[in-house]
This record gives structure tokens, C-alpha cells and sequence, in this order.
């Protein structure tokens, strides 16, 4: 049995440890509630927007008059967006979007993909893509202001690369935010737009009035859907990880204090040895001297 400075020392190490978990488990849970906020109160514009887009899409398809519509190469070249966090403790929430990308450019690599880019928000999707030797670029700084005005250029770049042909297909892949305690790694066609028939959706096909005009709706409403749908993502990305984080940390929390339970229990059974080996000995000189 290890001795008592021995497990005083693992119970002051794990009641700093406990302090530290609970510590940043509230702060993840003050972070949860306003990107929950946020991530709620956009859904049903995005959602919207995205139905629209997919059935204006249908009817592009056949006039041929949209860049975002189809792929302008062969098939082989893709664009990743993978979205996490950039920072750790937060379970498996970094390593299902690593896991996704793979199966992602996997699938593609069996339909004759020949190369796969990457661009990283999040810096262990950064650091995921460099060890897999992908090409990537990073915008991990999104997250210290995150908001739909920073997040405008990342995606006005992604949309400028693919009507230029530079990409023939464009993925999300992240953690959609379902509630506190279950997020679902997502991976979403961004580019070509997917239409309503395809998507199989409850509303497809829906015919629509323009006003004043086809074109000049779809100049203004799809690339307004597309950075719609990529800030739902990356918000949606956000609560998903203080979310994760809360529950990890609740769950060490937890683990620690179990732990301690242990641990003093452990302690009290060598202190009360000790203190009987003590009187043992004490009784045991008492009676030599009588002797």
C-alpha cells in the first residue's frame, strides 16, 4: 500500500484537476448558451433559403444560365471545408471530423478523384490535413470574431474558385449541433448546388412567380444562400464544440471526484494502519519494560 505523503500528493493533484474541469465546463456552458442562441435563431432563415435555392436550382439546371449549378471539369478535383475546433478537450469531437474528411476523399478516390484540397477552420483540421500531406489553407482566426461579416471572405473565396474551375465539387464536413448533449458529424455538398428533385425534399419542385425578374433573383439569391449555408455551418460547428466540451468536462468532473472518493478512502485505511501499527509497537515496549 503506498504510503500517506504519497496519497496526499495524488489527492491534492486531483483535486487541482477537478477544479480545473469544473472550472471549464461552466465556461462551456456559458459559451453554449449564446451560440445555441444563435445557431436557433438562424435555422429557419437558412433553411428556407436553402429550400428556394435547391428548387431555383432545378429549374437553372435546364437553362444552363447558373455557375454554381455544375461541376466545370471531369469530376477529379475537390474541395474539403472541414470545420472544428482549435482547441482540444472536447472528446471525439475534433477526431469525427478528421475520420469524415478521410471517408470523404476516399469515397471521391474511388470515382477517379485525382486531387483533394483542403481548407481548414480550426487548427487541429489544419493540423489533420498537413499529416495526411494535403494541400490546405487556414482561417483558424475566424473564431475570435466569429461572426457572418468575417465569415463572408472564406466562402466568397470558395464560390469565386469553383465558377473559375478550379474544383469541380465542394464539402462541408462538420459537427452539426442537434442539442447539449449530441452532435452528428455532417458532411454537405456545398458546390454544385443539389436540386429540390434530387434532395428528395417534401417541397420539391415548387413552382415560383419571379419578380421582377429570373435573373436578377437568382444574381441576388444564390450567392446569398450559399454564404447562408456555409455561416449555419460553422455555427452550427461552434455550439457543437462547447457543447462537447461541457459534457467532456462534466464527465471528468465527474471522474475525478470519484477518484477522490477513492483515494480518501484509500488514505483513511492507511492512516488507520499506521495509527494501529503505532499503538501495536507502543504496547508491545510497554510490555518489554515490564519485563
Amino acid at each position: 500500500m503506498a504510503n500517506l505523503k504519497e496519497i496526499r500528493q495524488r489527492i491534492a493533484s486531483v483535486q487541482t484537476t477537478r477544479q480545473v474541469t469544473s472550472a471549464m465546463k461552466l465556461v462551456s456552458a456559458a459559451k453554449l448558451r449564446k451560440a445555441q442562441d444563435a445557431v436557433i435563431k438562424l435555422r429557419p432563415f437558412a433553411n428556407k433559403l436553402a429550400e428556394i435555392l435547391a428548387n431555383l436550382s432545378e429549374t437553372l439546371n435546364e437553362s444552363g444560365e447558373c455557375a454554381y449549378t455544375k461541376g466545370h471539369g471531369d469530376g477529379t478535383r475537390l474541395l474539403v471545408v472541414a470545420i472544428n475546433s482549435n482547441r482540444g478537450l472536447c472528446g471525439a469531437f475534433n477526431a469525427n471530423v478528421n475520420k469524415a474528411i478521410n471517408q470523404v476523399i476516399a469515397e471521391q478516390r474511388a470515382q477517379g478523384l485525382t486531387n483533394a484540397d483542403v481548407i481548414a477552420i480550426g487548427k487541429n483540421a489544419f493540423e489533420f490535413a498537413k499529416r495526411s500531406k494535403l494541400e490546405v489553407t487556414e482561417f483558424n482566426e475566424l473564431y475570435s470574431t466569429l461572426d457572418f461579416a468575417h465569415a463572408l471572405p472564406i466562402i466568397d473565396q470558395i464560390m469565386g474558385d469553383f465558377a473559375a474551375g478550379k474544383y469541380d465539387k465542394v464539402v462541408l464536413v462538420y459537427n452539426f449541433f442537434k442539442n447539449a448533449s449530441t452532435q452528428v458529424v455532417t458532411t454537405e455538398q456545398l458546390l454544385p448546388i443539389v436540386p429540390a428533385a434530387q434532395t428528395g425534399g417534401k417541397n420539391a419542385a415548387t413552382n415560383y412567380i419571379f419578380e421582377p425578374s429570373e435573373e436578377s433573383l437568382v444574381e441576388k439569391i444564390l450567392p446569398m444562400s450559399l454564404r447562408m449555408q456555409f455561416y449555419k455551418a460553422v455555427l452550427n460547428s461552434y455550439a457543437a464544440e462547447h457543447a462537447a466540451r461541457m459534457t467532456a468536462m462534466h464527465k471528468a468532473t465527474d471522474n475525478a471526484t470519484e477518484l477522490l472518493r477513492t483515494l480518501n478512502l484509500q488514505y483513511n485505511k492507511a492512516r488507520q494502519a499506521a495509527i494501529t501499527n503505532e499503538i501495536t509497537e507502543i504496547v508491545g515496549g510497554a510490555d518489554a519494560l515490564k519485563d
